[in-house]
C-alpha cells in the first residue's frame, strides 16, 4: 500500500503549515516537527499563491503547491511521511524510511503518467509538477523534524538527499541483462524559471511563471520503465530518472552517481544515455558541443557561481566557479585530468536517423504551434552553434554555426571549437541543461565507452489559454505532443543501437 492510500485521511490542514517558515520556535501542533525551522528556498515557494482567475484583485484559494499537490492526488503522501518520522526512533529505521518513501512516491507518479491505474486528482495524467510540488513538501518535513533521536546536521542533510534522490528514480534504474535487449537510459528536468512572470493587483500573490512544467520531466515520467519493440524485431528497455535545476547537486555527483554504474563493464552496461531538457520555439534541437563554463544563471535554489561582474563574463581560467567540477569517483582512467577536464564534449547520437525518421509526422500539433511545416507537430534541428573564448585569458568571444541551418545534412559542414579554446556556451548554453549534457557525455568518454549519447533540447512547453489557471487544454495539448514527439526520439536512438 502506498503513501498516496496510506495518508489519505490525514487533516490537509496540518500539511499547509508546511507553506510558511514562521518565527514559531516550538515543536508544532503536528507532534515532531519544529515550523520555526528554516526552508530551502525551494522550499518557501510552497506558500505562494495565484491572483484568482476570474478576478485577479484577490488571491486564489489555495495556494499553487496544494492545487498541485490535490490535483495529482497526492495530498495523501506528506501526511503519512510525517506520521512515520514521528514514530521512528533511529537513524538507521529513519535512513531506510526516506529511502522507501522517495521511491514510492516516483513510482505512484509513473504509474499516473503511464495510466497504469485510475488517474487521481483532476489534473491530466501528464502532467509532472505534482512530483516536483509533492516531493518539495516532503524535503520540507524532513527539514523541520524534530527526531526523538540525536541528529546532526550533516545526517539530516543525508537523509534529505537520500529522499531526493530516490524520489528521482535515480535508485529505480533496473536494465535488463543479456545480448538481446538494448539498453537506454534517459534524463528529465524539473520545473524552473518559477519567479517572475505577469502579476495581478491582489496583495500577497505571485507572478505566473509559478505554473511553469517541463515536458522532459514529463518525458521522464513516460519513459521510464517502458519497453520499445525496435525496427529489427528485438527489445529495447528505457528507463529514466528526473534532475533538479540547481548547481550544488550536480557537484556533488547526482548525474555520474545515477548513470556511471550502468556505464561499467558488465551484463546490463548502457547501450545509449540521453539527457533532454526544454529549449524554447518549436523545434527540438540536437545539441552536438557540450561547454564546461557553467553558472551564468540562477538555479530553482537562487544559487549562479558563475555570475558576470559589471556586466562582463567572468573568465573560467583559475576559476573553477565558473567551470564543471569532476567528480572525483568518476575520474576514469589514468588519461583525463581531473582538475583539467577538456572544455568542450561531443555528442554521438544517431542525428541523421533521427532527422530523417520524421518523428512528428505522428504528433498532433498543439494550438499556436509555429514550425513553419505544418504535417508535423516540430522540426528537428542539428544544433551545433557555440560560443567560445578563442583566447583563454581575454573576454572576447566568439559563436559559430550561428544560427544552425535547418536543413540536414548542412549545405557547409559546421566549424568546431578550436584547439585551446575555452568554452562560453554549447549549443545548449550554459545552464544546466549544457551541464547535464557535459557531464553525461564526459562520462561516457571517461568510461571509454562508444555508444550513442547526447543532448535532445525539447520546445516550449508554456503555453497557457489564460495568465493564472494552474493549467488547461492549450498548456496540456503543448506537454502532450512534446513528450509524444520525444518518445518517438528515444526510440529512433534505440533503433540504430547495435
Amino acid at each position: 500500500m502506498t503513501y498516496l492510500r496510506r495518508g489519505a485521511a490525514l487533516a490537509l490542514a496540518a500539511v499547509t503549515l508546511l507553506a510558511t517558515a514562521g518565527p514559531v520556535s516550538a515543536r508544532s501542533e503536528r507532534g515532531c516537527l519544529d515550523s520555526g525551522a528554516a526552508l530551502s528556498v525551494e522550499e518557501e515557494r510552497l506558500g505562494l499563491t495565484l491572483p484568482d482567475a476570474d478576478d485577479p484583485a484577490v488571491p486564489q484559494s489555495r495556494t499553487f503547491a496544494r492545487q498541485m499537490i490535490e490535483g495529482g492526488g497526492f495530498q495523501g503522501f506528506t501526511p503519512a511521511l510525517t506520521r512515520d518520522l514521528c514514530r521512528t526512533t533511529s537513524l538507521k529505521a529513519a535512513t531506510a524510511l526516506v529511502l522507501r518513501a522517495g521511491e514510492e512516491l516516483w513510482r505512484d507518479a509513473v504509474r499516473r503518467a503511464q495510466q497504469r491505474e485510475p488517474v487521481r486528482g483532476d489534473l491530466p495524467y501528464s502532467d509532472d509538477r505534482p512530483l516536483y510540488w509533492t516531493r518539495l513538501e516532503s524535503t520540507a518535513v524532513l527539514r523541520q523534524w524534530t527526531p526523538k533521536f540525536r541528529l546532526s546536521a550533516a545526517g539530516r542533510s543525508e537523509l534529505i538527499t537520500r529522499f531526493d534522490r530516490a524520489s528521482r528514480g535515480m535508485f529505480d534504474i533496473d536494465l535488463p541483462s543479456g545480448k538481446g535487449v538494448r539498453r537506454v537510459i534517459a534524463s528529465g528536468f524539473d520545473p524552473y524559471t518559477l519567479d517572475g512572470g505577469t502579476t495581478g493587483p491582489a496583495p500577497g500573490t505571485v507572478g505566473n511563471n509559478i505554473r511553469h512544467g517541463n515536458p522532459s520531466g514529463a518525458t521522464a515520467l513516460a519513459l521510464d520503465g517502458t519497453t520499445y519493440r525496435t525496427k529489427s524485431g528485438g527489445i529495447a528497455r528505457i528507463e529514466a530518472y528526473t534532475l533538479p535545476v540547481n548547481y550544488p547537486e550536480f557537484e556533488r555527483g547526482y548525474l555520474e552517481d545515477t548513470v556511471g554504474p550502468f556505464m561499467r563493464p558488465g551484463p546490463k552496461r548502457v547501450d545509449a544515455s540521453i539527457t533532454i531538457s526544454q529549449a524554447g520555439g518549436a523545434a527540438f534541437n540536437l545539441e552536438q558541443w557540450n561547454a564546461r563554463y557553467h553558472g551564468v544563471s540562477p538555479g530553482n535554489d537562487k544559487v549562479r557561481p558563475c555570475a558576470p561582474a559589471g556586466g562582463v563574463p567572468q573568465l573560467a581560467v583559475d576559476n573553477n566557479a565558473c567551470n564543471s567540477s569532476v567528480v572525483e569517483r568518476w575520474g576514469g582512467p589514468a588519461d583525463f585530468s581531473l582538475t583539467e577536464p577538456p572544455q568542450w564534449t561531443s555528442a554521438t547520437l544517431p542525428i541523421a536517423e533521427m532527422i530523417k525518421a520524421n518523428t512528428g509526422a505522428s504528433i498532433p500539433r498543439p494550438p499556436g504551434d509555429t514550425w513553419p511545416d505544418p504535417s508535423v507537430a516540430f522540426g528537428v534541428v542539428w544544433h551545433t552553434n557555440y560560443t567560445q573564448f578563442a583566447d583563454c585569458a581575454a573576454i572576447a568571444r566568439q559563436t559559430r554555426n550561428d544560427p544552425p541551418p535547418v536543413e540536414y545534412p548542412p549545405p557547409t559542414a559546421p566549424t568546431p571549437p578550436d584547439p585551446g579554446s575555452c568554452s562560453y556556451s554549447g549549443g545548449g548554453g550554459n545552464y544546466l541543461s549544457n551541464e547535464s549534457a557535459y557531464r553525461n557525455t564526459l562520462l561516457r568518454d571517461r568510461m571509454g565507452l562508444d555508444i550513442p549519447a547526447g543532448h535532445i533540447h525539447t520546445p516550449d512547453m508554456q503555453h497557457f489559454e489564460t495568465d493564472f489557471r494552474p493549467s488547461d487544454p492549450t498548456f496540456d495539448a503543448w506537454r502532450l505532443a512534446i513528450v509524444g514527439q520525444t518518445r518517438n526520439l528515444v526510440h529512433v536512438v534505440a533503433d540504430t543501437v547495435s
